[in-house]
């Protein structure tokens, strides 16, 4: 009798345990791309991100991450995208510029000040690029940062003349970055982000820009021990998925992405202004040196400049006439109102 019953529990375990696995297997997968290295505060709070999906979901959707570029460059992530490899990444502006290049309008550069005014813009465009983003086959998720762009480089640059003279890295294929560099009269190495660390050391490039926290976070201030002190644009980004990936989600699923990504944005931006400015004090701890601007590059300066990419760009359509008009007349208006409370507080 008892051997009976011992043959029969061992011809049942097998199915117990395939019963079990597929109890656990999810019943949808979130392949997730980002240039974001190991490690790094982004992709901590991603990884966090994903701890809370599944867990919430019950396992029924999980993401599964592909961290430091190993999926390629944004357009390499795109593609796979497309032919459904990957479902989602987290992008930077430039990624973004090819699926919704209207929300570039938050990277032109020397445009805002400080938070204050690139929040108080974003709000108000916010349902527009949601829209924008679900037009092209997009679902926008979250709204992160990159933080204020500086350049980074091997010898001082404080004029535009020191920058020309420079072999200065331009992100290949990006029309901001393309505007920007041909309204002043410079002319780049286009690459691809992968390949710039190695462009550093091999002397290909020797200025590229970046945030403080990227510099650390991709080991370029090693090879660049001169700061510009003036920042280029501020950089953003998103937590982005396919939109036929998300439509194939039931709704409660679908639910759960949105409010935990819109969250996990939120503490991307949060995380992303406080680790800058640690990391501005952390390059200045390591001897690199902060270099304040020379002739050409006062403000009026840099807003004509400025004006003469945007004219570009808008030429193209890459960023709408109407967009960048919204744009000038909302920080317009939070100058004045700003301006205004400040008076009558005094």
């Amino acid at each position: 009798m008892f051997k009976r019953l011992l043959c029969a529990l061992a011809m049942l375990l097998p199915a117990l345990c395939s019963a079990s696995h597929a109890a656990t297997k999810p019943e949808h997968v979130l392949k997730f791309a980002t240039l974001a290295p190991p490690g790094s505060t982004w992709m901590n709070l991603l990884e966090d991100w994903g701890k809370q999906v599944a867990q919430r979901s019950d396992g029924r959707l999980v993401l599964k991450f592909y961290p430091g570029g190993v999926q390629g460059d944004e357009p390499d992530v795109l593609k796979k995208m497309r032919f459904n490899q990957l479902q989602g990444g987290a992008f930077t502006g430039y990624g973004i510029g090819y699926m919704y290049s209207p929300a570039r309008v938050m990277e032109l550069p020397f445009l805002f000040r400080d938070f204050g005014e690139i929040d108080y813009v974003r709000s108000h465009f916010m349902p527009q690029f949601l829209q924008g983003f679900r037009d092209n086959g997009y679902e926008l998720l979250g709204w992160m940062e990159i933080g204020f762009v500086h350049m980074f480089s091997r010898y001082p640059v404080s004029s535009l003349d020191d920058m020309r003279s420079q072999r200065v890295w331009l992100w290949q294929g990006d029309p901001i970055g393309q505007a920007f560099f041909d309204a002043s009269g410079i002319s780049p190495v286009p690459l691809s982000i992968v390949d710039v660390y190695t462009s550093l050391s091999t002397g290909l490039v020797d200025t590229v820009y970046c945030t403080p926290l990227a510099a650390i976070a991709l080991q370029w201030f090693t090879k660049t021990p001169y700061v510009s002190s003036i920042s280029l644009t501020n950089g953003m980004g998103g937590l982005i998925v396919s939109q036929r990936f998300f439509d194939s989600l039931p709704e409660d699923l679908q639910a759960l992405l949105r409010e935990t990504g819109r969250e996990t944005g939120e503490k991307l931006v949060t995380a992303t202004r406080e680790d800058n400015e640690s990391s501005v004090a952390e390059l200045k701890r390591r001897g690199l040196q902060f270099v304040e601007p020379g002739a050409g590059m006062s403000p009026p300066e840099l807003r004509e400049l400025r004006d003469r990419a945007a004219r570009k760009l808008i030429a193209s359509d890459y960023i709408p006439a109407a967009v960048f008009d919204k744009t000038r007349s909302l920080l317009e208006q939070y100058r004045s109102d700003r301006a205004g409370l400040e008076s009558a507080q005094h």
